[in-house]
This record gives C-alpha cells, structure tokens and sequence, in this order.
C-alpha cells in the first residue's frame, strides 16, 4: 500500500478524492490514466474498498444495450421515474455513458457479469422500467464492481489516506476557489490538511438518520455538511428514497433495514401483508414491480392500518419460485438472511420500508464542476440527476458514470491550472475549532440523541409527509441540537476516539435533517420520493420547480426553481411524440 509521502500535518497532492466507493475508485484511476505525471490521492473515512455504498449494491447496473432497448427508452424511463424533476442534459448523460462504461467495467477492468447462454450480458427486470436492462452479478455486483476498481487502482501509483475524516472544505486566502481539505486522521487523532489544485467529493452521503436505513454507519452525510458551510447549494434534498423491501430482523440484530434487493420482486416475489394476503393490486396496477415510492408508501399504509406481520412489517415469499431456484439467482441475500435466521428461499422474510437513497445534493454540471472554482462533484453527494425518484439500477451507473467524468475533468483542469492555492488559514482554524467543540463539554453518551433523531425523521419527515408532523419535526431537530450543544467527550485519547467521531456524524446527521425538513415543507405537492398527505396531488409538470437550499443552521435560504425542459417537455417522449406511445428514434445529438 503507498503512503502519502508529506510531513505530519501538512501535505500537497495535484488531485484529490474524497471517498472511494464506485465515484472515487473511478475518478482516481481516468484521472491518472489521464495525466499519469499527476499526484491523485485518494481520502476515505474507513478502509479503501472495504466501505461505502457501492460494494453494498446487490441489484445491477441499468444500461440500453439489447434490441428493442435504446439510451432515449432509458432517458424517458429515467425522467418519468424521476417524475419530470431530473436535470435533463443530466440524466442524458447518464444513460448514454452507462453503454461506454459497462463496456469498460468489462473489458478493462475485469468485472465479470452474469451471462446468457448465448454470451450476451444477462439483463433483469427492476420496477419501474419499461425494458429488462440490470445488468449484475448475481445479486452481488457492488462487491464485483468495487474489487475490480480497487485492485487497478491499487496498480497504479495512487496516495491513499486511510482512515481520514475530512472535516473542511478549505478555500483559497483570496477567494478564487478551493485550496485543500481539512482532516482526522483517525488513527493519530491529529488534523491534517491537504493542500490540493483539485477537489472531488464523492462521500456518498446516505441518509442514516432514520430508524430503519440501508447505508452503513460510517454513512453521515458528512459530503454535504461541509458543501453547505462551504457555501454551495443542494438541490431536491427533500428527495429521500425509501427502499420497500429492508429487512426486518427484529431488535436483536443490526441487519434491520438492509436492503433485499429489487431483484425479488422482479422476478416475482409476492409482497404479503399480515394475514398472509396479496396487497399490492389494490395501490397500483403493477403490483409489486411498481416504483419504489409506490411500493413503500403501500406498505407503510399497510403498517398504519395494523394488517402486520409480527415484528409490525409486511412479509416478503419467494418460496412459489421454487427454493432453489431462488438460493441460486440470489445467493448473496439467501446466505445473509439465514445468517439471521431467516429462510428467504423457501419461507417468508419480514420487511419494512428502509431509507436507502438520496436522490438530492450539491447542484453540479455535465463535466462534474461545481459553482467553486476546482471543486468537483460526483455520485450520491449530487443532486439533479434522478429528480424525485431514482430507478433501481440507476445508482451504481450514476456513480460509475459520473466519477469517470469528474477524473477526465479533473485532470484537464489541472493542467490549465497547474499552481496551488494558497490556504485560508482562518478557515483551518475555524474548523479545528468546530471539531475540539465536544471536548469542551461534559463527557456523556449521545447514543439516545442518535436514537431520538432516527424516531424523530421516521415518524415527522418519513415516507408520508404532511404539515403539522414536519412542523413537529423542526421544533424535534431544534431540541436535539440543543441537547448535543451540551454533550461532550473525553479527551484523554484521541486514537480511534470512537465518541468524538460519533459526535461528529451526529452534527452532521442533524444539520442534513433539518434541510430536508425544511425542503420537505416547502414542497406543496407530491412528487415521487416526497408526498405530502395534506397535497396528494403532483401539480401541474409543465410549471415544476426544485427546491434549492444555501447556508446553514437557522440561516438557511429555500428557493423554487423552474425546471428546464430542454431535451423534452412534459405530455411527449423521445420514443415518438405523445408520452407512453411505443417506437424509438436514434440519438439525435442531444447534450
């Protein structure tokens, strides 16, 4: 493994990465292939390959590439999903790059997907597409995926820095763009600060602030925190998605919430509520193939109403497809429900809705750039992309797609900007300041803080919304960062200082919680990921606006803003004229 080569608490590189999920692991390698003179370096909060969203991804990679599939049938699966929110020159990169990095994922890297009997990549069905595109491994592509990416990384001469919380966004003295990043080096405890002509943030947000979630723990949101005291802004944050199907292990394992893939429903499975009955039909004609929104909003109605399973979610039976056909098309999530004691191939598994996704983050362009001079964006830190709703499938490929981008980029800004800028030493401090903050308070366990926000965002600001609850949420979010502006920890070692790195995500968590809250009240309609009870109706698409949100605490900035539709409008399609009519046309060179 190469270490950084640079003094204790202060070193130089030309490109860095913050996080090393699908986003980062790409960005690094395009970006030294691009410029193999370059420095990259890459910083992760825990260990390089070993954590992030990515290599939990068990369902696939959504690309065009069989007949009778096109990019344009991909964007409008896209955009409809997205229920006309997305960034349209956005999702078109999107779907158009998925076919080119697919392509290298397979012949360069070395990802080995499941195959036809014919030697075409296999493709299965995921809700809310109009076309079988998943390509997968099994149901464990994300570790597939993050393996290969690691191991040529690895090849080439890549920093890493383990184990290294990047706390700040540091500016340049004058103001002309981003200078470096302000870290815990979670081993020494000490701070440490980057110094770089380039800056990626690819930290994944994930949005584990809610009872029942799917990212894992080292997930905080930490990405955005420091994009909103830098100054940038977030868009459709109030865009939370709920995965229909987390297990439901009950309180004696943390497998509560981990995501049984859309796969599962796919290829058939039967969602069933308490007394062991069908329910889907009477919410959506699709049944359980519906979108993710549909099928969590079902299934809570379902929790609320009191027809449950015993631990108070709804059953998941893939047994009718035969045990072993199901132990062998899914194996990763077979072996790891009978870790806890469940039989999903030949039983029922209980499930819950799971926050899984968040389809808003900070507002970035087509080439990954943010308004910040140097500072770049990609994967699950973005907003734009997805719109109100992501399709399953459509994240690992958001991420792959995007990081590629944001190396390329990156390397070329380099070279027409080839000087550092100098720091903004107030900054540093400033940030030192913010993290000592907890030691200067009395030691105590915020563990029931951290319980107390995931019951507060599950109930106030969950899959159904509506005023009051969001109202209650905010004065809730007011109280408990009250109550950790009065926590503290111990300072007497600050090696793998697991309490003062708990505090940390908690300050995070919260101030991400409050910015969806406040999205979430200002958004009058139901879009997607977001309905309101009290405006169940979507509005008029013709007139959409997204929410963009700046600053930070109580002095945060909402504003509505008009969607462009400039690929195509709401009432017509790229596969021939009005919306939903059949056909297809050919790439028109469009952005």
């Amino acid at each position: 493994m190469n270490r950084p080569m640079c003094s204790t608490d202060m070193c130089q590189t030309d490109i860095l990465i913050l996080g090393t999920g699908g986003a980062g692991l790409f960005a690094a390698l395009h970006a030294k292939k691009a410029s193999p003179g370059l420095r990259v370096s890459v910083a992760v909060k825990g260990l390089l390959g070993k954590c992030g969203c990515t290599r939990m991804v068990q369902g696939g990679y959504n690309v065009a590439l069989s007949a009778g599939d096109s990019v344009e049938r991909h964007f409008m699966d896209t955009i409809e999903g997205g229920k006309w929110l997305p960034r349209q020159d956005l999702a078109w990169r999107l779907v158009e790059g998925a076919i080119e990095r697919v392509r290298e994922l397979e012949n360069e890297i070395g990802c080995f997907f499941d195959r036809n009997p014919d030697g075409t990549l296999h493709q299965k069905a995921f809700a809310g597409q109009s076309f079988d595109r998943t390509v997968h491994k099994a149901d464990l592509t994300g570790i597939e995926i993050i393996n290969r990416l690691m191991e040529q990384v690895r090849a080439l001469d890549v920093q890493e820095f383990e184990e290294h919380r990047a706390i700040e966004l540091i500016p340049a003295s004058d103001g002309s763009g981003i200078a470096g990043v302000l870290f815990i080096d979670m081993r020494t405890g000490r701070y440490r600060v980057v110094q770089a002509k380039a800056v990626l943030l690819a930290t994944g947000a994930g949005p584990t602030m809610y009872r029942y979630h799917t990212p894992s723990g080292d997930k905080t949101c930490d990405g955005l925190a420091m994009a909103l005291r830098y100054g940038l802004r977030l868009r459709d944050m109030e865009m939370v998605q709920f995965h229909p199907t987390g297990l439901l292990g009950g309180p004696d394992t943390r497998m509560t919430g981990t995501v049984l893939e859309e796969g599962l429903r796919g290829a058939g499975g039967y969602l069933l509520d308490g007394s062991g009955e069908r329910f889907m039909a009477r919410y959506d004609a699709r049944g359980e193939r519906a979108t993710r929104d549909v099928v969590s909003r079902s299934i809570y109605a379902e929790m609320r109403a009191g027809r449950t399973s015993p631990m108070g979610g709804v059953y998941l039976q893939m047994s009718h497809l035969g045990p072993e056909k199901v132990a062998k098309t899914f194996p990763g999530m077979v072996h790891r429900c009978l870790d806890c004691g469940f039989d999903l191939a030949g039983g029922r598994v209980e499930v819950v809705p799971t926050a899984h996704y968040l389809m808003g983050g900070v507002e970035f362009d087509v080439d990954c750039s943010t308004a910040a001079p140097g500072l770049f964006a990609a994967g699950e830190d973005c907003g734009g992309v997805h719109g109100a709703n992501r399709l399953g499938g459509n994240g690992v490929a958001n991420s792959t797609v995007f990081g590629a981008i944001a190396g390329d980029s990156m390397a070329a800004y380099v070279q027409r900007n080839p000087a550092w800028r100098d720091l903004d030493r107030h900054m540093i401090a400033q940030g030192v300041e913010r993290a000592e903050y907890p030691f200067s308070r009395p030691p105590d366990s915020i563990h029931r803080l951290r319980s107390a926000l995931a019951q507060t965002m599950w109930d106030e600001v969950g899959v159904l919304r509506h005023q009051a609850a969001l109202e209650n949420g905010l004065e809730h979010l007011a109280g408990h960062r009250r109550a950790l502006s009065a926590l503290g920890v111990s300072g007497n070692d600050r090696r793998y200082n697991v309490s003062w790195h708990d505090w940390l995500d908690l300050e995070s968590l919260l101030d991400i919680s409050k910015v969806i809250t406040v999205c979430a009240l200002a958004r009058e309609n139901s879009r997607g990921a977001h309905f309101r009870e009290d405006f169940p109706e979507a509005g008029a698409l013709h007139s959409s606006c997204y929410t963009r949100v700046a600053g930070q605490g109580d002095k945060l900035e909402l504003e509505m803003v008009p969607v462009s539709f400039d690929i195509v409008r709401p009432g017509h399609s790229l596969l021939g004229g009005a919306a939903g009519q059949a056909g297809n046309t050919a790439a028109q060179g469009r952005p």
